[in-house]
């Protein structure tokens, strides 16, 4: 889980002045957190066409521009603003490349998208320890089915708080600006 930076406010009120450099610094230190993101949510076939580092510089570049106007608000905290920043231009990418001639990825409810393949496995394995031993294995391994199938049978906002707080590490507060819900909901 991410652990909050104390010096964030600092560079936050910096930015507001107009110290460049502030506002720099404080998008730069959230790039491997957004990467992390991109990279639980995009699909294999976008991946193959796209680097998340594209995803990642259009959506700083687009954060900069907004930066002043969330300055002056502060609505949310940052990491959810630009988080949701880089959903919308994933958004963007997958309905631009994926789009089907009936169903639009953006009719989708924001969660109601599949992991990839590759996301579900990280999950699983996250929720279920690794060992060394044959029968060990051998346990784990019907564990990890059983943990899959219970994870399908997830409503989607519950399957949603997994996946945010075990693979793009987010805090319970975070997590909560982004599914419009408590902390203790979470």
């Amino acid at each position: 889980m991410h652990v909050a930076d104390p010096n964030e406010d600092g560079l936050l009120n910096r930015a507001a002045a107009g110290d460049s450099s502030a506002a720099n610094q404080i998008l730069m230190q959230y790039r491997d957190r957004l990467r992390q993101m991109i990279a639980v949510r995009m699909d294999a076939r976008v991946r193959s066409r796209f680097d998340p580092s594209e995803v990642i510089q259009e959506t700083l570049i687009e954060a900069t521009r907004k930066l002043p106007d969330y300055l002056c608000r502060r609505p949310i905290p940052l990491y959810p603003w630009l988080r949701q920043i880089a959903w919308e231009r994933l958004v963007h990418l997958h309905e631009r490349h994926l789009k089907t001639q009936k169903r639009s990825v953006l009719r989708e409810a924001r969660w109601d998208w599949e992991l990839p393949d590759h996301s579900v496995t990280e999950l699983v394995q996250r929720l279920v320890a690794s060992g060394t031993s044959p029968s060990h294995n051998a346990v784990r391994r019907e564990l990890r089915e059983c943990v899959r199938e219970t994870l399908n049978q997830l409503s989607d906002d519950d399957r949603e708080v997994l996946v945010l707080w075990y693979l793009e590490q987010l805090s319970p507060g975070e997590i909560a600006w982004i599914l419009k819900m408590t902390p203790s909901g979470v």
